[in-house]
């Protein structure tokens, strides 16, 4: 619906909104047990339908205080008072591609081999949506998928390619924002608003029609970073862009200026990360928050298609019997640790929004528990009471968000107290891997002894600015071993390494003659052409190495 959330419509969108709800029986809205067939579409009761908001860059850390504090998400704000948030929930891979296999597949990603943006699932691998599809669900998916292979620009292939080559290059522009429009200018991110609107338009014209029940999923693209073609024919995406309407939504006394260490002092992976973001030069203060500002304000730009969902929903009358899920598939460091766009395990990358709201969703409910994107397979499949496949990697969700009778909880698959997120792509020079659990967070790196961990207390250190690795021996080892039951981490960096050369030699092969323009006049061209021998010369010793790690 065009214009909707236009100056003051939101305000009455969320009024109407709460006094429907007010009046709404929902199922688990009150604090006991039910059933659990009454969540599922083998009940009595009428199957609930589902809808799957999913957007790209969105900081988890923003859905819950002390970060809700900087921007207004009305409809965020919504979903929580009316439903469930979960308070540490994680990217499987904090990249695209990568990420969003997982979530489709319900696979680790060293299962699903989803190395990089280029590499994800096969177009024809059987998703949650295909089984639900199978058993009567109607489905309909609008906006970013970017799950499966074969996407994404060669330079981003590129990059992930010759990451252990022994150079270092500027494969972003400089972090940057741009203000756009007046005031009153709502629809800054058309594309997603398009989307948008054909979602809402899908609920109000054909799900209001249905006699069986249907999954809907809506991709966003913010509020990733847009593209900046200022830098060169072949550009990132290093612009945080908006209009005045969505910064006024921002509190700018609440942004944090994160702190940072001096270069000398950065873990070897972070000071990779940083040059290649193009992020080891000065910026100003000024420059910090108002990049900080532009990406609040972006989230703000996205709560707001979220809240059009909603709203044909309510409209319509599915609300009181629709589950509505919203997350995202990796975070935005927004300039933290001297860095933006994502590629890293630090929370700002890492952690991602989920929202769950509905019929028999515990409502005002936070949730501390650890969870992660490969639990929306078996949650989905939990839902449609379906058969939940013993080989994933995720669990099902819903024994945290509903009201289940005691006898049928002793019976279920319950999640273990640890997740798993693993970077195998661009912007860092390592295979790196993430186990969460508790107050920690450990991070490890290539095969375990090449490069040094990182281990984090996150309720004495939030901001991650201290490595206790070294300080806490027994607990780096004891999480360190936990780690390796779960995956084998030494031996997917080598594998991973050996893909990348016979990746890169294939692509080198398929480029004959044109080879050396071509690879010049990557993303790296800005510091490529000032001496292209060097850097020729490094990639060569690097074929010439033997991939045995």
């Amino acid at each position: 619906m065009r214009g909707r959330c236009g100056k003051g419509a939101r305000t009455g969108v969320l009024a109407a909104l709460v006094l429907l709800l007010a009046s709404t029986r929902w199922e688990g809205a009150k604090a006991r047990p039910v059933a659990w067939g009454h969540l599922g579409a083998g009940s009595s009761q009428r199957a609930r339908n589902v809808v799957m908001v999913m957007c790209d860059a969105f900081d988890g850390r923003l859905t819950f205080y002390p970060g809700n504090q900087t921007v207004s998400l009305p409809f965020i704000n919504f979903m929580k008072r009316y439903g469930t948030v979960f308070l540490n929930a994680y990217t499987n891979s904090p990249i695209c591609c990568p990420s969003r296999a997982a979530m489709w597949s319900g696979l680790f990603t060293h299962l699903t081999e989803s190395w990089n943006n280029f590499k994800g699932l096969d177009p024809n691998y059987t998703t949650w949506m295909d089984l639900m599809q199978k058993h009567g669900y109607r489905t309909q998916k609008y906006g970013k998928l970017d799950y499966t292979s074969g996407h994404h620009s060669v330079s981003n292939r590129v990059e992930a390619w010759t990451r252990d080559v022994d150079f270092l290059l500027r494969q972003e522009g400089r972090p940057m924002v741009n203000l756009t429009g007046n005031k009153t200018f709502v629809r800054v991110m058309e594309e997603d608003w398009q989307n948008t609107d054909k979602a809402a338009s899908w609920i109000r014209k054909e799900a209001t029609n249905f006699s069986q029940p249907f999954v809907l999923y809506l991709g966003l693209n913010l509020p990733h970073p847009y593209p900046s073609p200022s830098t060169g024919e072949n550009f990132g995406s290093s612009t945080f862009l908006t209009s005045p309407y969505w910064l006024e939504k921002v509190t700018y006394e609440a942004i944090k200026i994160p702190k940072w260490p001096p270069l000398s002092d950065m873990h070897p992976i972070d000071y990779y990360s940083s040059y290649t973001k193009n992020c080891t030069g000065q910026f100003t203060r000024k420059e910090i928050r108002d990049i900080r500002a532009f990406y609040y304000a972006m989230c703000a730009e996205t709560d707001a298609m979220l809240g059009e969902i909603i709203s044909a929903l309510s409209d319509t009358g599915l609300l009181k019997r629709t589950i509505v899920i919203f997350t995202a598939d990796h975070g935005e460091l927004a300039m933290e640790h001297q860095q933006f766009y994502k590629m890293s395990m630090y929370e700002a990358s890492s952690h991602v929004p989920l929202l769950v709201m509905g019929p028999s969703i515990k409502a005002h409910h936070h949730l501390s528990n650890v969870v992660s994107l490969v639990d929306i397979y078996p949650t989905m499949l939990d839902i449609a009471r379906i058969p939940i496949p013993q080989n994933l990697s995720g669990y099902s969700l819903i024994p945290l968000l509903a009201e289940i009778a005691e006898d049928e909880v002793s019976s279920r698959r319950l999640h273990p107290t640890w997740v798993l997120s693993e970077f195998h792509g661009c912007n860092a020079n390592s295979s790196t891997y993430m186990l969460r659990t508790d107050k920690w967070k450990y991070i490890a790196y290539s095969d375990g002894h090449s490069v040094p961990p990182q281990l984090f207390d996150l309720s004495a250190d939030p901001d991650e600015l201290t490595n206790i690795a070294t300080t806490f021996p027994e607990v780096s080892h004891s999480l360190d071993k936990k780690l390796r039951s779960i995956v084998n981490y030494p031996r997917i960096s080598a594998s991973v390494h050996k893909y990348n050369k016979k990746q890169f030699i294939s692509w080198k092969l398929s480029l004959g003659q044109n080879y050396s323009n071509v690879i010049a006049n990557l993303r790296w061209h800005q510091d490529w052409l000032k001496e292209p021998r060097k850097y020729k010369d490094a990639i060569h010793r690097w074929l010439q190495m033997n991939t045995n790690e």
